[in-house]
């Protein structure tokens, strides 16, 4: 349906959903624009994660999120193989510290089964085999999680996007429908064209707003901060160790992944922004946070979770003492002296106005509108697949 009818598209936000978008609707003969507000590409989300190709264990079986990773797991590393980006399948290990916690990783194990995911539990002794220095008393080992070079992946993709129209430095300030076609004025001029995709992560929302779509979800950003394992201390990391995460919260837990240079990232935490691109504690808006603060699901979602959970992440946030604390529970041979400030990522985690926090991807339509109003971890994963899911859509709202 609309197929015929849908020759032109304007993609907002050049990160890797939306260069995914851009790249399944012209294999489909569409004309795209692509729209990004930054100098390159992938600057936000897509640049600032901890490049891991995800299996899809955590995610509800039936979910998007659990159906379009593990599809995306398979095709992300295709994909990187058949363009020379760099990727290694490594996999990793999901650690049970104490026995309390064995349940939940027994829960785990059969999520990944639900969900076709390659993965097995391992006794004490197995999980050393794998990595010598973890403390486990039992773990999951999960075969298919990867790691890539994610900005590698944008920029293939925009080598595959000639014919396209490639905007950068180019924001979206006015959004309207006129006469049939979708209206963005830029700073140079308007683009047309018969639909539009919001794929502006960090201001989706806004951008949806922008386009007269009243979103029932609120982005609201979450930092999370990075350290490194000094060089010389890189051998007590193999691969990637992850704790058993609570089922509760969206966030997966201060983790250590071995990059593809060697080198062994250790987090992140989860604090709020003070500001929706805020990489540091110094980096605030006081539009953004009065934004943020006029949202009644940020006050429930504080009532819920302010205590302990907030506070915790805060203190760890603020003391490197305690973020070494955080990771010595997987692998003890970890001190602070160990750890070196890296860099940190933006999550754009949508939220309700009831202070729940949307736990699978969230996609809404308008007349000739798609919106992505959440799409944070697994989406670099899943992008060849959400692009293709997004593209189908397009021609619904026509």
């Amino acid at each position: 349906m609309g197929t015929d009818r849908v020759r032109t598209v304007t993609v907002v936000g050049g990160g890797i959903v939306g260069l995914a978008v851009a790249r399944a609707l012209t294999r489909r003969g569409v004309a795209v624009t692509v729209l990004e507000k930054e100098s390159r590409w992938g600057t936000h989300q897509t640049g600032h994660n901890s490049n891991v190709v995800h299996a899809g264990l955590y995610y509800k079986p039936g979910s998007l999120k659990a159906r379009m990773s593990v599809s995306g797991n398979r095709s992300m590393v295709e994909y990187a193989r058949e363009h020379g980006v760099p990727v290694e399948v490594c996999g990793k290990l999901v650690v049970a510290t104490s026995a309390d916690e064995l349940p939940a990783l027994t829960v785990l194990a059969e999520r990944a089964e639900a969900n076709g995911v390659p993965a097995k539990l391992v006794n004490q002794d197995e999980a050393r085999e794998y990595e010598p220095e973890v403390a486990a008393v039992a773990a999951l080992r999960v075969e298919s999680t990867g790691i890539i070079d994610y900005p590698a992946v944008c920029a293939a993709m925009v080598g595959e996007l000639a014919e396209a129209d490639l905007r950068l430095s180019t924001p979206a300030l006015a959004i309207r429908t006129v006469n049939g076609q979708v209206e963005v004025a830029t700073e140079n001029g308007v683009v047309r064209g018969d639909a539009l995709v919001n794929c502006a992560g960090l201001h989706s929302d806004r951008v949806a707003r922008m386009a007269g779509l009243t979103p029932r979800a609120r982005i609201v950003p979450f930092r999370g901060e990075y350290y490194e394992l000094r060089p010389d201390r890189s051998h007590l990391v193999r691969g990637l160790i992850y704790p058993v995460p609570d089922p509760t919260l969206p966030f997966l837990g201060v983790h250590l992944t071995r990059m593809l240079d060697g080198s062994v990232h250790a987090g992140p935490n989860a604090v709020l922004a003070l500001r929706r691109e805020g990489y540091r504690w110094r980096d605030i808006s006081p539009a953004d946070l009065l934004d943020t603060a006029r949202f009644p699901g940020t006050w429930r979602l504080a009532r819920k979770y302010a205590f302990p959970v907030g506070f915790d992440e805060v203190r760890r946030s603020l003391s490197k003492r305690r973020f070494a604390a955080s990771l010595a529970r997987l692998v003890p041979a970890v001190t602070e002296d160990d750890l070196v400030r890296s860099g940190a990522g933006v999550r754009a985690q949508a939220l309700l106005p009831d202070g729940s926090l949307v736990d699978d991807f969230l996609v809404e339509e308008g007349p000739r509108q798609v919106h992505v109003l959440n799409a944070p971890s697994p989406a670099a994963t899943s992008a060849l697949e959400i692009g293709a899911h997004l593209a189908e859509l397009v021609f619904t709202t026509v």
